[in-house]
């Protein structure tokens, strides 16, 4: 991109709370020519059109990427961007590519660093090596929010409402290669484990491009996600593939939540919103051509994460707090939080909350009655019924551990670890030679628990307060 087209005006992107980013107009007027790059033509599944092949790989050329950062170029960019923006970012890697060069993400927040009980967003892209729109607009994303961080109210709303990881390049050896796949030539949005066929299913032979991403899911409790692909202008949403391989609608679990965030984006687009190829702008993936061992199915399923794939030129979403429901679970018998699972009555998904806080973010469309249902294991599960009118509700979860017939909990707070000492074992220590000293350690133990059951008690009933007065709560 030369300086004029970075100057230009953006638009704003929102998701998860509100999210913004910018880009050129010209790839915003129609589609797949607007921006199609030399030396590729549109192929078609079944009618529906994408620039996936090079017509004369001689031409992937340096001319292709004129304008655009090189892979030096972006990573010191990037950490430039994080000496400049170091009250509110961090640096970080996932992991390295085929060749070796770092899989750089830019963590944007208040509280950069720290787990934080508020939704984490994650932005993708370059996931094809010759889409490279998507580093260069992710870059001007982390700068917009940098330079209008306590000047714009979206800005600071941004940094101060939601976690926010950018990854402009998952696939930079295939962008310095001119080429879809990565280094290997392997496509990176077909390498994940598919739900309906095993080819993916030796971990051990997936790509480290690929590997990256799954273990970066592992270890952070993504809300919801994008990845910014190029060569349509469509939000694409779940299921990506059919069980039998023809190309329809399959719908996965949250089919009506994902309609409702590609419809909300879509509309704040202009051609998207009128586009003659996809009805509102919108499609299913499997609708428009099945793929498998897709990174946006594999979110969803194994990550708990709503992703989207969004064929950009604009890029708008829908702000979180006008979606779903959020909240945290807490056990009675501690008052400290419980990491357990959130499921909506009718929906076949469960929602696994973060471990440290034990919170939830469930999307969810507007104008609905739903019911939502907390477990954890050891505990008695919670159900309580919420309104979604034209705003988001907040609900905390206190759950009663389960009890035995005899009445005793099956959850203590005061838990004893005897490890493989059998019971005879520890009646004869006890009838030993260490009777004295076993009577002293039971009875100490007997006064700790006393008093760690009365700090419990307080710290349940000031955790109760605390909740009460902030938010509902579901006792």
């Amino acid at each position: 991109m030369d300086n004029q087209t970075k100057n230009l005006p953006f638009s704003l992107l929102f998701f998860s709370l509100i999210f913004s980013s910018f880009l050129h107009p010209a790839f915003c007027r129609g589609g797949v020519e607007s921006y199609a790059l030399p030396g590729y033509e549109n192929d078609t599944y079944g009618g529906h059109g994408r620039s996936l092949i090079v017509k004369d790989q001689a031409q992937r050329s340096a001319d292709v990427a004129k304008g655009y950062m090189t892979n030096t170029e972006l990573g010191d960019a990037i950490k430039a961007f994080g000496q400049r923006c170091s009250n509110i970012s961090r640096i970080y890697s996932i992991g390295k590519s085929v060749n070796g060069v770092p899989l750089w993400v830019i963590e944007i927040s208040n509280k950069a660093g720290e787990e934080e009980a508020k939704p984490a967003f994650k932005y993708i892209g370059n996931v094809h090596g010759d889409e490279p729109v998507g580093r260069e607009l992710l870059m001007l994303l982390a700068n917009w929010i940098c330079n209008n961080y306590m000047k714009d109210p979206l800005a600071t709303l941004i940094v101060e409402n939601v976690h926010l990881h950018i990854l402009p390049s998952m696939n930079p050896d295939g962008f310095a290669l001119r080429q879809r796949g990565n280094a290997k030539n392997i496509d990176l949005n077909r390498d994940f484990p598919d739900q309906f066929f095993p080819w993916n299913d030796d971990l051990n032979s997936r790509q480290p491009e690929t590997k990256a991403i799954m273990k970066w899911l592992k270890e952070i409790h993504f809300t919801a996600s994008a990845s910014l692909h190029g060569g349509a202008l469509v939000a694409n949403y779940p299921w990506d593939g059919t069980q039998d391989k023809r190309r329809n609608y399959y719908a996965c679990p949250d089919d009506e939540t994902f309609r409702f965030l590609a419809s909300a984006y879509s509309r704040s687009h202009h051609n998207m919103s009128l586009s003659k190829e996809f009805q509102e702008g919108i499609t299913n993936g499997a609708y428009w051509y099945p793929i498998y061992g897709g990174m946006q199915d594999w979110n969803y399923i194994h990550g708990g994460c709503f992703e989207l794939t969004l064929e950009i030129s604009d890029n708008k979403w829908p702000p979180a707090y006008e979606t779903g429901v959020h909240g945290r679970i807490f056990s009675s018998d501690t008052g400290r939080p419980l990491p357990g699972a959130i499921t909506i009555e009718g929906i076949n998904y469960t929602l696994k909350t973060s471990q440290g806080f034990a919170d939830y973010h469930r999307l969810l469309p507007l104008g609905g009655r739903y019911k939502v249902v907390a477990t954890a294991p050891g505990y008695r599960s919670k159900t309580t019924a919420i309104w979604l009118a034209e705003a988001a509700t907040t609900v905390d979860f206190v759950l009663d551990p389960e009890v035995t017939p005899e009445g005793n909990p099956l959850r203590s707070a005061c838990v004893c670890d005897c490890g493989s000492l059998s019971t005879e074992g520890f009646v004869d220590f006890v009838r030993g030679a260490h009777f004295e000293l076993s009577l002293i350690l039971i009875v100490s133990l007997i006064f700790l628990c006393f008093l760690l059951q009365r700090r419990i008690r307080s710290n349940l009933s000031k955790q109760r307060q605390f909740v009460g007065s902030k938010r509902p709560v579901a006792v």
